[in-house]
This record gives structure tokens, C-alpha cells and sequence, in this order.
């Protein structure tokens, strides 16, 4: 039984480092892999379960041989086992990494001071201090020349360099995500596909106040060269997706439309410049140029 209960301390310890494992690995963005990934908690189940059969096997194997063994050779295995566990006492490992005097030795190592009845005693600095002072010259000697004598980054300049590649990343990112685009970044599209469906967005959305050609009723004419709110696929993308004039202008399609949509929509519009419209309306605000 004590062997089969000992077995429990290396079954969290390998399971734990095949959870830390799979967290390694497996991209979970900011959820855990297991919860990301429900077919994980099996996969991780039967292998605890496996640790667990493993452990039981080893001990019945081992309580096997040891049954099979004669009395005399049961005698000297115990007699070596109590061998070993006495090396792993936590207080023979507390005293070896302390390197203290047991209190019966005390009087070998003790000074001849005596104040008011306190004694003082020549220990000699822990173990576990001496290496950790040396450990921390090693450091502080790296650490001067790799700052101070080959002039590495310092943490100022560590964080300046992160935000410009968090900066670059950043851009990149917006060039790949077409629904990212905005009045500052939008590009005119010229593709057939992108025209034709931002046509098909102008005769869902625009035509009431247009007309299906684009000459205008309500709203003003779009295939001349005269722009209230100003031309160009900038200004066009920032008029529909931000609105008209106040109180008399057309709404804000940003909450009805994509960016993306916004765009092609903006780039349709513009390529109906010199179209002839059947009923175009008298040209309105100022004649626009890039």
C-alpha cells in the first residue's frame, strides 16, 4: 500500500506536463486549450486514467515479486528501503541544505561571547545563501557587460522597438481586413466584381433618393463633376458611411453597411462620372478635382 501511494506523486506531475504541453502547442488565443477545445478534456481524462492504471499495475507488479521473494531476502529489501527513505527525511534534507550543527554538536562550533546569557556560535553561511551570492556576482557581471560595455537594448529602448512592430503589425493587419477600411485608408476599386456589387448595394439602398441611373431626385446628381460634400473615394466613402448635411442630408449607412460594402458602393458611384443619365438634375455644390 505505501508503494502504491507513493505512486501518486509522479501521476499529477506528468499530468500536469502534458497539460502544460498541449497549452504550449495547441493556439487557444486567450482561453485555455481545454476549454477552447472540449475533445481535449477527453483526450486528457484518459490519459489521467491511463496514469492511474499504469500506477496500480507497477504496484501489483512489484508487490508480485516481492511476495515471491524468501523471507530472509524480504528482510534485507526492507532493511535497504528504510535506507533510502532515510536520505529523503526532510529534516536530514532541511539540516544538508542549511548546514547546520544538530543542537548535541552545538558546543563544538560555539564562541567564547556571552551577553546577558545569549551565546553566540560559529555557523557557517548556509549553503543555499553562498550560491545564491555567488549566482548573483555572475549576474550582475553579465549584466555590466552586456549593457554597459556591448551597449544592449535597455528596457526604453526594448519598448520602443515592440511598439513599432506592434505599429507594422498593426498596418498589416488593416491591409488583410477589408472590414477595417475607413475614410483615411480606403482605396478606389476598379475590379468588375467589386462594381458590380456595389451596383447591386446602390439599387437596394440609393435609387429612392437617386434614381436608378444616378441622376438624382431628392438627392443631388452623381455622375457629374460637382460635389457638395467634395469628391474622390475619400470624401464619397465618408459622406455615405458618416451622412449628409445635418437636417437635410442623407443618413449614416455606417450602421447599416459594411466598410467593405461602404467602399464598393463609394467606388461604384464614382464610375458613373460622364454617364448619361435620362433625367439628370441640375448640377449642385462645387466642381470637384483631385
Amino acid at each position: 500500500m505505501k508503494n502504491l501511494i507513493s505512486g501518486w506523486v509522479w501521476i499529477p506531475a506528468v499530468f500536469l506536463i502534458l497539460v502544460g504541453t498541449t497549452e504550449y502547442f495547441i493556439d487557444s488565443g486567450d482561453n485555455f486549450a481545454f476549454i477552447e477545445y472540449p475533445i481535449l478534456q477527453l483526450v486528457l481524462l484518459v490519459c489521467l486514467l491511463f496514469l492511474i492504471a499504469l500506477n496500480i499495475v507497477l504496484a501489483s507488479i512489484k508487490n508480485i515479486m516481492f511476495q515471491s521473494l524468501s523471507e530472509e531476502a524480504k528482510e534485507k529489501y526492507l532493511a535497504a528501503r528504510e535506507e533510502r527513505l532515510k536520505k529523503f527525511d526532510w529534516k536530514v534534507i532541511l539540516r544538508k541544505v542549511n548546514d547546520a550543527k544538530p543542537i548535541s554538536e552545538e558546543r563544538d562550533i560555539e564562541l567564547d561571547h556571552n551577553y546577558d546569557g545569549i551565546k553566540e556560535l560559529d555557523n557557517k553561511l548556509p549553503p543555499w545563501w553562498l550560491y545564491s551570492f555567488y549566482a548573483t556576482i555572475v549576474f550582475a557581471a553579465g549584466y555590466m557587460f552586456y549593457f554597459h560595455i556591448l551597449d544592449g537594448d535597455n528596457q526604453a529602448m526594448e519598448y520602443e522597438k515592440e511598439m513599432i512592430a506592434a505599429q507594422l503589425a498593426v498596418e498589416e493587419y488593416k491591409k488583410n481586413a477589408p472590414d477595417l477600411v475607413d475614410a483615411e485608408n480606403v482605396t478606389l476599386l476598379t475590379e468588375a466584381e467589386d462594381l458590380q456589387k456595389g451596383a447591386a448595394i446602390f439599387q437596394n439602398n440609393c435609387i429612392a433618393c437617386h434614381a436608378a441611373d444616378a441622376g438624382g431626385g431628392i438627392g443631388p446628381n452623381l455622375t457629374d463633376n460637382y460635389w457638395i460634400l467634395g469628391g474622390g473615394i475619400k470624401n464619397v466613402f465618408h459622406t455615405v458611411s458618416e451622412g449628409g448635411r445635418a437636417g437635410k442630408g442623407m443618413i449614416a449607412w455606417k450602421s447599416t453597411l459594411k466598410p467593405t460594402e461602404i467602399q464598393q458602393v463609394s467606388s461604384y458611384i464614382i464610375s458613373l462620372e460622364g454617364s448619361e443619365p435620362a433625367n439628370p438634375k441640375e448640377a449642385e455644390g462645387d466642381l470637384w478635382t483631385e
